[in-house]
């Protein structure tokens, strides 16, 4: 499982940072979905391993425009470069009235592909791409926004070579015959079911990547069965004691908590307000400080997100920064 960010930004991009989005692949693959698309989301992407040709979907947290207003040009961009395949967007109420007017505002009459928009505040919404099965979540903030959930499909079992040699099944056709799913006849007329020599997947990943949210106890349910939690941790707690709570967002004690209580093994921050410097100076607030933040009460790997950083999670589950 493979997560790059093309904007870790709270509201505004800064000189570091653009604002909010995130590509999610399934380790090596080229097919990829793309999570929330603030403006200058398709630049930030040249600079990644990935095209529009091989999006697979696109999910959008809700309407705020550092979540959604790199949306028209994105899809007017894939047109110009060749994309014939469907592009499903799921995404809350707005974001698709949003995306249309823009388009016929702009003179885009016609599409060389079909945009296809699923609900995701529908309660029980389920998407499936070839890779995950996603599921979204509601939070708490200013407008409706949810976090989805990216639960990865199993592989294909594979063939199991003591099983096939415990039953003096020779490498060769009849192994194709039993990879395909089809049962084969032995010289000796036995007949051998595929699944009497297929060894099970490994139990598939899973991501929670959460849109802005004041209360991320809220996903607690979700978080239980996660293995990483990618959420928004806009201010430190003593700067939001001073800033009030009007704008909704997360401290990292908050959602270090609320992924401690859950079992969550690691977790990425994110969506940071630009007082926080990557390199400040006397008197700036650091971003180190988040991370310190989250680190107080939770026992698993915290991460800050940084543009273009891109973070690999393995089958047994350990997370490197590549």
């Amino acid at each position: 499982m493979r997560l790059t960010f093309l904007g870790t930004a709270a509201g505004l991009p800064s000189r570091d940072r653009n604002v909010t989005a995130l590509i999610l692949a399934k380790d090596d693959s080229k097919e990829w979905c793309l999570i929330d698309c603030g403006e200058g989301t398709q630049h930030r992407l040249l600079g990644s391993r990935y095209t529009l040709k091989r999006l697979q979907a696109i999910f959008i947290t809700h309407v705020h425009g550092d979540h959604m207003f790199g949306l028209p040009g994105l899809i007017t961009s894939a047109s110009m470069q060749g994309r014939t395949e469907p592009l499903v967007i799921c995404a809350p109420d707005g974001v698709e009235s949003f995306v249309r007017h823009s388009l016929a505002c702009a003179a885009v009459s016609q599409l060389p592909f079909e945009l296809i928009f699923k609900a995701s505040d529908k309660d029980g919404f389920e998407y499936s791409t070839s890779d995950y099965k996603v599921t979204s979540h509601p939070l708490s903030h200013r407008v409706p926004c949810f976090a989805y959930g990216f639960d990865e499909q199993p592989d294909i079992d594979h063939l199991c070579p003591e099983k096939l040699a415990q039953l003096g099944i020779p490498r060769g056709p009849l192994w194709g015959l039993l990879q395909q799913g089809k049962p084969v006849t032995l010289p000796d007329g036995r007949i051998v079911d595929s699944s009497m020599v297929r060894e099970p997947s490994p139990k598939g990943r899973f991501a929670v990547i959460g849109g802005d949210n004041d209360q991320p106890e809220i996903l607690h349910d979700v978080l239980t069965k996660a293995d990483i939690l990618v959420h928004e941790a806009t201010f430190s707690t003593s700067v939001r004691e001073k800033v009030g709570g009007q704008w909704m967002h997360s401290t990292p004690a908050q959602v270090g908590t609320a992924a401690e209580k859950a079992g969550v093994k690691h977790v990425i921050l994110t969506h940071f307000s630009n007082r926080y410097q990557k390199r400040p100076r006397p008197g700036q607030f650091g971003v180190e400080e988040l991370r310190e933040e989250a680190k107080a009460v939770y026992s698993g790997t915290v991460t800050l997100a940084s543009d273009h950083g891109c973070w690999e999670m393995d089958r047994d589950r350990h997370l490197k920064e590549v």
